[in-house]
């Protein structure tokens, strides 16, 4: 799947994002547990993802994660829509990671992105 973005994000919670800051792996939200994977938003999903599961919620992060860093765990599957959306099966380790930030919006409105340096 070349044509795939390298990049996805994770939405955490405080909690979570002090979980891979110590621990240096996240093995998953209650929803990544009870659904086998580590669910993730492409940079074009990830405002949608904010809205549609975590709405009104605060305090939370968002990781970019490097998906070439995580090789076969990572797989495109088809959801909302039939969109596909990058899932990890198996653990998210922090070396992984190459930005995080909270959450934060530009002022039109659209998510900012944690950019890495």
């Amino acid at each position: 799947m070349a044509d795939m973005p390298l990049t996805a994000y994770k939405i955490l919670t405080q909690d979570q994002m002090d979980t891979l800051e110590h621990e240096r792996v996240f093995l998953g939200a209650p929803i990544d547990v009870q659904d086998g994977y580590i669910h993730l938003s492409t940079a074009e999903q990830a405002q949608e993802t904010l809205e549609k599961h975590f709405a009104g919620q605060s305090g939370l992060w968002l990781a970019a994660v490097d998906l070439a860093a995580l090789g076969d765990t990572v797989r495109w599957e088809p959801s909302r829509g039939g969109q596909l959306f990058p899932h990890i099966y198996g653990p998210l380790p922090l070396d992984a990671v190459t930005a995080y930030s909270e959450v934060a919006y530009e002022l039109d409105g659209s998510l900012r992105l944690p950019v890495a340096g």
